[in-house]
């Protein structure tokens, strides 16, 4: 009888489900909206019809009927951890081992295809999240927008808004990220805008898409702008730096991959290679697989399987 196995990246916008046979082929993939908050009634009831969803299309395309399949084992990661999701599965879900962890580790399982190593995280916010031979793991940040996520797309509109401030009070450089800024949304000053980034108007999410309009800027010359992208870069490098040191020895080749809207920033991504690699002995590169891909690995991983996984699909961001 023929083994399969389960891996669910659920995120904020969606959910993946990818199964796989014991060769480690991708047989099926389903997709559903978020899975992220499941406080409420309401929020339970979306994340078990998203589960639900995805895993009968992932089924369907694997030829299995999800009401009888029992899977060998299976690994979910969610946003937002799994504490709150463990005892919903269990209702939902049919596995001989079932592990429920949080977004970071399935993204670095996926980057690595399952080595030791680094990911840097950096969308809205930014964490560095590692694991070495021993299956010690590092996390470094990732404490939210009050407190961190230095160098998340967030923080830079955070840099480029105080940035606008003092240009527009007198008391910083001139720089055009003022008038990007105003454009962008239409705000009469920067003091206005300051003041709409507070109300319901302009969710985080929200204010963290405007970090396109800061590259730019940073590419058309305005030296405010790069310094806020070089300060970002330096602090993705600096978390990744501060995981290495946890886990990894010196003088050991360490794979650190990186992912996230943020580095889709030319600027960013080159400054922050440059300093990971002549620290000596890190391999700076973008990920093998996704996190879907990378909660299937570790669902082989659980069940003491060791296998490449082929077939696999491309998991849009």
């Amino acid at each position: 009888m023929n083994r399969y196995f389960l891996g669910v990246d659920g995120g904020q916008s969606r959910t993946t489900a990818i199964i796989g046979d014991e060769s480690g082929r991708v047989v099926g993939i389903g997709l559903a909206g978020p899975t992220n908050h499941v406080e409420a009634a309401e929020g339970r009831a979306k994340f078990v019809n998203a589960m639900t969803a995805c895993l009968s299309a992932a089924c369907a395309q694997a030829g299995l009927d999800p009401s009888s399949t029992r899977f060998a084992s299976a690994c979910l990661g969610f946003s937002g951890g799994p504490a709150d999701k463990q005892a919903i599965l269990e209702e939902i879900l049919s596995s001989d081992r079932t592990i429920v962890t949080h977004d970071a580790m399935i993204a670095l399982a996926g980057a690595t295809a399952g080595d030791p190593g680094i990911i840097t995280i950096a969308g809205t916010g930014s964490i560095a999240f590692g694991r070495d031979s021993s299956g010690d793991v590092a996390r470094v940040g990732g404490w939210g927008f009050i407190f961190g996520d230095e160098g998340g797309a967030f923080h830079i509109v955070r840099q480029a808004l105080r940035a606008a401030l003092r240009f527009e009070e007198g008391w910083g450089p001139t720089t055009s990220l003022r008038t990007v800024l105003l454009e962008a949304t239409g705000a009469r000053d920067a003091n206005d805008l300051a003041h709409r980034f507070y109300t319901p108007e302009f969710p985080r999410p929200r204010i963290a898409s405007f970090s396109k309009l800061v590259d730019r800027a940073a590419e058309q010359g305005d030296a405010i702008a790069s310094e806020v992208l070089l300060e970002a870069a330096r602090d993705l490098a600096s978390i990744a730096s501060a995981a290495r040191e946890q886990l990894f020895e010196d003088l050991a080749t360490v794979r650190i991959a990186y992912v996230g809207g943020v580095f889709r920033s030319r600027i960013i991504l080159a400054q922050f290679r440059k300093l990971l690699e002549r620290e000596g002995q890190n391999q700076v590169a973008p990920p093998i697989h996704g996190p879907a891909a990378g909660a299937l690995l570790e669902a082989y991983r659980a069940a003491g399987v060791r296998c490449a996984l082929s077939n696999v699909p491309e998991e849009k961001p």
